[in-house]
Parts: C-alpha cells; structure tokens; sequence
C-alpha cells in the first residue's frame, strides 16, 4: 500500500476545498434488507420527510447563499420522487448514484451489486436526464469489486473511504494504471450519527443538539483547512432538513462560505480538478490473516 495522500493544490488562492453533500435515502434506507418495514406507515413517514420537505428547504437554503452540492440519489428515490430529483437538477446542483435501494456492496455478490449499480444508473437517467459521473456507497461500504466496476462504468469519483483528508487517485485494483478519484469521507461529518433515532431501525434513542452537530462540524471544517485539506459535510433531508437543523446548518454555511481559503464546490468539481493534478495511483490491498486466525 502506498503512504496517504498530502495536501493537495486547490483553484486560484483557495488552500482548502469543502462541500456540501447530501444523501436523499429517503424510504429507501430502511427498506433494503427489512422490507418489512414498508408495512410500518410512521417509520416510512419519517423518510418520506425529507423528499416532501426536507430537499424543497435544502434548496432554498442553498439558494440564499450561491452554494450548488452535490445530492446523492438512489435510484428507487429517483422512481418514487421523481418531481423531486428534478427540480433538485432545475436549481443547478449535481445529481450522484447511491444504489438503486440503497444495497450495502459488500453484502453483495458481484452480480447483485452489478444490477445494482446498472438499476440505479438507468433510474438516474431516466427520470433526471443526467449519467451521473459520482458514487457514494450506501453505508459507506465498498466492496474490494466496486471501485472497477465503477471505472468500466465511466464514473470520475467515489466519496466513500475515510483513510485521507485529501482526495487521491484510487486505483482499482491493486498495482493497476486504472483509477477513480477518491474524496475521502467520516462518520464525525454524518448527520446520522447526531439525529437519527427510529425505534428497532436505527439509533439509541439520543438525538442530539442541532447546535452541539454544528459545532463539531465547524471544528473539523476548521481545522481541516488548516491542513490545507478537503472538508465534505455528508447530510440526509429527512435529518436535517427538520426546522432547527436546518437553522444550523445555515450557519455551518454561512461559515463556510465567508472563508476565502476555501474553494465551496460539488464533489464533480473537486473530482474533475483532482484529475487535472495527474496524481499516480494509490493502491489499497485487502488485509490477509493466517487461517487460524479469520
């Protein structure tokens, strides 16, 4: 495995990038592996806020300050709201591939995650008009296949992995010419974490303070661009787009954006100007453990 990536240079005097991202699971994410829980009319409620008023917020948001994100849709949500997908394209933000119901990869076998990948892509473009060049893995879980069946398929990036604060070039296989950008993600910069709560789904009950997640938040934008690094805020409608979270985040914002260091872009820009540096390849090599000790 090669070392982790440094700090890398970023457009005109910015010496750091952000982004502001967002995961439309919708009632997707409780539905892959439980589908069960479409019989449960609450907990499908609790997803369907954020399509229904969530995203519609979001963009207003986004609008007030000139930030364009980069919104993560699985295919089913693109099929169930597809007005919302849409009008997510008609404010001018960029629209990424995350599953078609939200598979987690490496629960997969390569030819489910394979119909996946191609379900998701067709739902994208069939209802938003666009081949998106950008995946995220539901729950962040790549499996060692996906990162080349990303490139058969053309994509540019993944926003997936958390062992950089920078974003590198992935090859995709080890040792392998063949690579995707990589634009490094965490758990700290998850909403999920902080607000969700659906009893027998997900969460221990805790909810925190909208202000408490700001706060980590704007500490780690801080101080990654001290680093001179990338900082990428992942976000769910159905999370943050309720009233109180959603005053927050502008504030996170309204931060983030006063900050002439940083370079505020989509993950499709940061992508398309990592590539641009012509950065060598890393490689990541799965781990290997003596039979004795798997």
């Amino acid at each position: 495995m090669t070392t982790p990536a440094g700090p890398v240079s970023w457009p005109g005097d910015h010496t750091a990038a952000a982004a502001f991202t967002f995961d439309v699971d919708a009632e997707s994410a409780v539905l892959w592996g439980s589908p069960q829980n479409a019989q449960r009319m609450g907990v499908m409620s609790h997803q369907a806020y954020g399509p229904l008023v969530g995203v519609p917020r979001l963009l207003a948001l986004l609008e007030r300050h000139g930030v364009r994100s980069t919104f993560f849709v699985p295919g089913y949500t693109a099929h169930r709201y597809p007005g919302v997908v849409r009008d997510i394209v008609a404010a001018g933000h960029e629209i990424a591939h995350h599953g078609y119901l939200h598979e987690q990869p490496s629960a997969m076998n390569a030819a489910q995650e394979v119909e996946a990948l191609d379900r998701g892509l067709a739902a994208l473009e069939e209802v938003a008009g666009v081949r998106p060049v950008g995946y995220r893995a539901p729950m962040w879980d790549l499996s060692w296949r996906t990162p080349a069946l990303l490139a058969e398929r053309g994509f540019l990036y993944d926003s997936t992995l958390m062992d950089a604060d920078v974003p590198y070039e992935l090859a995709v296989t080890p040792g392998s010419t063949t690579s995707v950008v990589e634009i490094p993600i965490q758990w700290a910069l998850d909403d999920w974490e902080q607000f969700c709560y659906l009893p027998d789904v997900s969460g221990s009950g805790l909810i925190e303070s909208p202000a408490k997640a700001r706060e980590m938040w704007q500490a780690e934008y801080d101080a990654l661009v001290h680093e001179r690094a990338c900082w990428v805020l992942t976000n769910h409608p159905f999370l943050i787009g309720r009233p109180s979270r959603a005053t927050q985040l502008e504030l996170l914002v309204e931060h983030v954006v006063a900050d002439p260091a940083s370079w505020v872009a989509t993950l499709g820009e940061i992508a398309t100007h990592v590539r641009s540096l012509a950065l060598a390849p890393r490689s990541i090599e799965p781990p290997v453990l003596d039979d004795d000790r798997i």
